[in-house]
Formats: structure tokens, C-alpha cells, sequence
């Protein structure tokens, strides 16, 4: 039986309707991935689902005990409180029968009133609450104590959502959930989402996330909801044989669209004997024809080239840098030439936006020496979006209060521009304010492109940007003449663009690694060269082998390093035995099979992770106790 329907959905915000008589309904175990292109609706569905939202028409169908839990896209500037305040707010009314109820009983507050909060509590479970919250915070690797406002955006977004997770939804919604995380948190991520008891449905613009997780896709364009099986690549070719057959059914359209007209406008002769059937029919083309939505057309990207760079556009020799005593850069020495397209790779806070820094001189080394090459226009993408002016339109922030923007020595009017960037005149001339994530980012990109430049510079450039969007950013930057540094969480988007990474590595190290992100994961898995950041007990992924036992010691019983050598085999095994489950939960065919089928296949899952996990730990500590 279905958790939840959507019947005959609609939904409108002051133009065609985002969703237009959409139907959905959402089994036990799946992980539905929405896409679509920005401004489609996929965060609209999620407060519709979740009721923050209510349709023009249509039902959201909820089936009786089902729990909906929402993970936002945005990041609330101030919670008050700490991280464990934070997480236990998702517990509801609870939380707040709790809190009341120990006020009184504190103070010897009105019996009755105490009793009636007891009663509220017994009934929801609420007296496990405190135990709810510690097991979340724990399986979040949270430190409850901590100020919520102190924190990163990368840790706000997993406090955030252990808040979802500690309600125990049966219905999961997630809206870009891997934004502001590093590729760890990212893989950590997938690796408790693919445990994850309930039904998923998540917006992402990370391909290679969803490819991990989704077991069905859900598009929404212009309106209309199509349901496809979760493959990224089968997805892909079935919708451009689709938008194919869908085009050439237009143009046979208007072609006869095209001849009715000419028949109604003929003489009087032909008028006067016309068919009243073939009138009504032209009618009906017509409404028809109105009707029609088309689809967005794709974003035209170009970048104003600047006069070529010298051949050496960076050299580091030596370079250190620090804060307060602590080390972030050590003894970094490499050099960047024109051409070079370089990812920076690290977990937040790793130093990877000082090393930028450095290599621009914005700021001095503690020691060493940086030398900048000749002839440099830099380009900045932030990923704060700080280029941008809130109090100017989009237009006004592109052309600088010009009217005209100059792009390889010609002229553009500054409104036919943006068009490239899918922005309507009266968009471009609405204040920046109303627009959305995934539209600011269109509007740095449109500003930044239109300034002529060798060295580009991009901090995140992939947040909010839909897939259409993101592949043909990549396009571009494989081909820009000149110098891309670029800092990336998005796995799939540094394979397809940059010819070299760097690594953020323990101890300041800055490792130096050719090809992308997947080359670097080929090259550093051999050596187990160390990734700057704490490591996680349990995160190697299924069908990565393990690493190889320590030297022994006589530290050990004879049974404890039996123990010892039998671990290797047994984690192989259980991972082997998680990659067939994985495997099946990724089988549409097994959403075919009962409800019961489904969440024995999640429960299997979600209990074989703890296995992995116990026997990963006590693997470390028979190590450690062996010297």
C-alpha cells in the first residue's frame, strides 16, 4: 500500500502552473530522486508533500500514521541553542510536552496539568525522546554541547538533518542535501541514506549521488510529472528520445495547423462551402496550439577571452602558512602553466580556500615564495555570491549600470545577453531578490563571463544548477584557453573538467595528483596516502578491500589474534554480501514485490551496516591493542 498519493495535482504561482495535474505515489523503501530544470517546481512538490503547502486543486493523499519529515535547501541563519536543542526540536510537540512537563515538576507546578502531560507523553513515546536524540547525535558524529550558530554550513546541514531523522519519518524529503558538504560528508551521506529504513524522495544536482542512491527518477517539465527507473544513463536517452518525438510531433502539428489556416482564409467561394466540422476542428488547433508550453531552451554560455597569460601562471616554491600556531599549508611547491585546468579537493576547513588565497597573493606565506606570472586577468567565483549587488536588478548587476556588455569585442545589449542565460526581460529587470538559488548562480556566471579573463577562479560554481545547466558549464570550462582553478565538491563535474587535482592532505601537505577526482582515488588507494580531516569508523566503501593487518605482537591472546586474522575475511564477506543487497534495493523490480518484500530488504541493509560497523571497530582496537 502506497505511504502517500498525489491526485491530480495543481499548482500555480502567478503563471503557467508548476504542476499541472500531477499524479504520484510513493512505496515503502524507495529513494525517488526529482528532477527537473530550475524553477520547475522540485522544492515546491516537497512542500506540497510535506503540507507547508497547499494545492489549487488536486489531493495529497497520506496514508493514516505516516510520518513526513523535510530536510530545507536553505540553512536558517540563527537557531537558537545548542546542537542537541536543535536535533530535539524535530521531535515536535514532544519536545515541548517535555520541557513543560519538567518545568512543573520542578517548581510542583498543577497536578492535573501534569498529569495531562504525562498522559500526551506515554501516548507518542516520549519519554525515549532523550535517548532518540543522543543515538542520532551519535550516529551523526555530533557533538550535542556545541553551539548551533558557531558551526559550519557543512555541519549546520547535518545537524539539520539529524532534526528529520530523529522524528523516525516513515517519508524522508531531502532538498539538495549534499550543498555545503565535502566529498566525505557527501559519501557518508549515501552510505546511511542507502541504509535508510523509510521512503526517500530528494532533489539533487549531484549525478553521481544520485546514481548511488535513487531506485526511480521523477521529472517535472513544463508542468506534466514523468516517472522513469532509477538508471542516470537510461534516463538520459529515453527522455531525448522523448523531447525527439515530441518535436517532430509539434512541427507535423502546426504543418496541418498551417494548411487549416490557409483553407479558413480562401475566398468567398470556399468560405461559403466550407465544412462547419473542419471550422470546429481548426478551433480546437488553435486552443491547442495556445496551450502549448515549450520547453525552456538551453542556457548559451560564452567567456570573454582576455590577451593570453605568460607560459608560467603560479610557482610555488616552499610555500607555509598558518593561523595562531597552526600549520595549514607545508612546504607546498608546484608549479601552474596557461592551460591547466587544477582541482582543489579537501574537507571544509582543510585550507583549501588560503591555498587560493596564496596562489593570488591575497595573502603572504609564512614562508616561501609565490610568483604570479605576466599578464593576468583573474576572474572570482564566489560561492557566497558576493559579486552581487541586492539592491540591483539582474540586469543592472550583469552590465555594471551599463546598458551594453562587451564580449570578444562586440557589443550586446545587457537584456539579450541574460537571454543566453535563460533570463526573460522581465527578469532580468525584477530586483535579484526574487530570484532563486539556481538563478543567482546563472546570474554570477553571466556577470563573471561577460569580464574579459585568463585565470578563472571558481569556488562551487555547481550549487542549484540543474543537469542541463551543469554539463554545459562543463563544456565550457574543458574548453576555456585560459588557467581553471577550481574547487569542487561535485565528484562527476571534476572528472569531466579539470587535468589535475590537488589534495588537501594531513599535516598541510598538499598532495599533487594527475586527472580527476576518480584518477586521484586510483592513484592514492594503493599508498593510503591519509585525506586531511578525522577519519570515520566504517566508511570504506562496499568492494573497496580492507586494509592489510598490522604486524602482530605478543600484546594478543591466542584467541584475540585468531579473532584478528579471521577479521579481513569477515568484512570482505559482509561487504560482498551489502553490494547484493545494494544491488537489489536498486532493482526497480523489487518495488513490483509486496510492501513486506521491500522493508525486509531495507531492514537487512540497515542491519548489515551495523555488522560492517561492529566488526570494522573491533578490528581497530585489536590493531591498536597490537601495536
Amino acid at each position: 500500500m502506497s505511504l502517500l498519493s498525489l491526485i491530480d495535482l495543481e499548482f500555480a504561482v502567478g503563471g503557467p502552473p508548476l504542476l499541472d495535474g500531477v499524479n504520484l505515489a510513493l512505496e515503502p523503501g524507495e529513494r525517488v530522486a526529482v528532477v527537473g530544470r530550475n524553477g520547475a517546481g522540485k522544492t515546491t512538490l516537497l512542500k506540497l508533500i510535506d503540507g507547508s503547502l497547499t494545492p489549487d486543486a488536486g489531493e495529497v493523499r497520506v496514508q493514516s500514521g505516516v510520518r513526513i519529515a523535510r530536510l530545507r535547501q536553505e540553512v536558517p541563519d540563527e537557531l537558537p541553542g545548542t546542537i542537541a536543542d536543535v536535533v530535539a526540536a524535530g521531535l515536535g510537540e514532544v519536545h515541548g510536552w517535555i520541557r513543560e512537563f519538567d518545568a512543573l515538576a520542578e517548581r510542583g507546578g498543577d497536578p492535573d496539568r501534569l498529569a495531562a502531560l504525562q498522559a500526551r507523553i506515554d501516548a507518542a513515546d516520549g519519554w525515549n525522546a532523550d535517548q532518540r536524540t543522543a543515538q542520532v547525535l551519535e550516529r551523526l558524529d555530533l557533538d550535542g554541547s556545541s553551539a548551533f550558530e558557531t558551526l559550519s554550513g557543512g555541519l549546520k546541514r547535518r545537524v539539520l538533518l539529524g532534526r528529520a531523522l530523529v522524528a523516525r519519518p516513515d517519508v524522508l524529503l531531502l532538498d539538495e542535501p549534499t550543498n555545503h558538504l565535502d566529498i566525505a560528508a557527501i559519501e557518508w551521506l549515501e552510505t546511511l541514506l542507502a541504509g535508510y529504513p523509510g521512503a526517500l524522495v530528494f532533489i539533487t544536482h549531484d549525478r553521481r549521488f544520485l546514481r548511488a542512491l535513487a531506485t526511480r527518477i521523477v521529472e517535472i517539465d513544463r508542468g506534466r510529472l514523468t516517472s522513469w527507473p532509477g538508471d542516470w544513463d537510461n534516463y538520459l536517452r529515453r527522455r531525448e528520445e522523448r523531447l525527439h518525438a515530441e518535436a517532430l510531433a509539434d512541427r507535423e502539428f502546426d504543418r496541418r495547423l498551417a494548411e487549416e489556416e490557409t483553407w479558413i482564409r480562401q475566398g468567398i467561394k470556399a468560405r461559403r462551402t466550407r465544412n462547419e466540422g473542419r471550422v470546429r476542428a481548426l478551433k480546437r488547433m488553435r486552443a491547442e496550439r495556445a496551450a502549448r508550453r515549450e520547453q525552456l531552451g538551453q542556457v548559451r554560455m560564452d567567456v570573454a577571452e582576455a590577451e593570453k597569460s605568460g607560459r608560467k601562471v603560479i610557482e610555488l616554491e616552499e610555500v607555509s602558512f598558518g593561523y595562531g600556531g597552526e600549520t595549514l599549508i607545508e612546504g607546498v611547491s608546484t608549479t601552474i602553466f596557461r592551460g591547466d585546468r587544477i582541482g582543489l579537493i579537501g574537507p571544509n576547513g582543510s585550507g583549501k580556500s588560503t591555498l587560493l588565497k596564496l596562489m593570488l597573493g591575497e595573502l603572504q606565506p609564512s614562508s616561501g615564495e609565490v610568483r604570479l606570472g605576466t599578464r593576468l586577468e583573474v576572474v572570482y567565483f564566489d560561492q557566497q555570491r558576493a559579486a552581487l549587488r541586492d539592491d540591483w536588478s539582474a540586469a543592472e548587476n550583469v552590465g555594471d549600470g551599463r546598458d551594453f556588455v562587451t564580449i570578444n569585442g562586440r557589443d550586446r545589449h545587457v537584456i539579450g545577453y541574460l537571454g543566453d542565460f535563460l533570463f526573460s526581460p522581465d527578469r532580468a529587470r525584477a530586483p535579484i531578490s526574487r530570484l532563486s538559488g539556481g538563478e543567482r548562480n546563472r546570474l554570477l556566471l553571466a556577470k563573471l563571463f561577460a569580464r574579459p579573463s585568463n585565470l578563472l577562479v571558481m569556488d562551487e560554481p555547481t550549487n542549484d544548477l540543474d543537469a542541463e545547466t551543469l554539463e554545459l558549464l562543463e563544456a565550457l570550462l574543458a574548453e576555456y584557453p585560459g588557467t581553471l582553478l577550481l574547487v569542487s565538491h561535485d565528484r562527476d563535474f571534476l572528472d569531466n573538467v579539470v587535468t589535475a587535482t590537488l589534495v588537501m592532505e594531513e599535516g598541510g601537505r598538499v598532495g599533487e595528483y594527475v586527472g580527476g577526482y576518480s584518477d586521484w582515488q586510483r592513484q592514492v588507494r594503493p599508498r593510503e596516502t591519509p585525506v586531511a580531516g578525522p577519519a570515520r569508523v566504517g566508511s570504506t566503501a562496499p568492494g573497496t578491500a580492507p586494509p592489510p593487518a598490522a604486524a602482530r605482537s605478543k600484546k594478543l591472546g591466542y584467541k584475540q589474534q585468531r579473532e584478528l586474522d579471521a577479521l579481513p575475511g569477515k568484512v570482505e564477506a559482509l561487504e560482498a554480501r551489502m553490494a547484493e543487497l545494494t544491488a537489489r534495493l536498486n532493482d526497480p523490480a523489487l518495488y513490483q514485490e509486496s510492501a513486506e518484500a521491500i522493508r525486509e530488504v531495507n531492514e537487512a541493509v540497515a542491519a548489515l551496516q551495523l555488522e560492517i560497523d561492529a566488526a570494522y571497530a573491533a578490528w581497530e582496537a585489536l590493531e591498536a591493542r597490537a601495536g
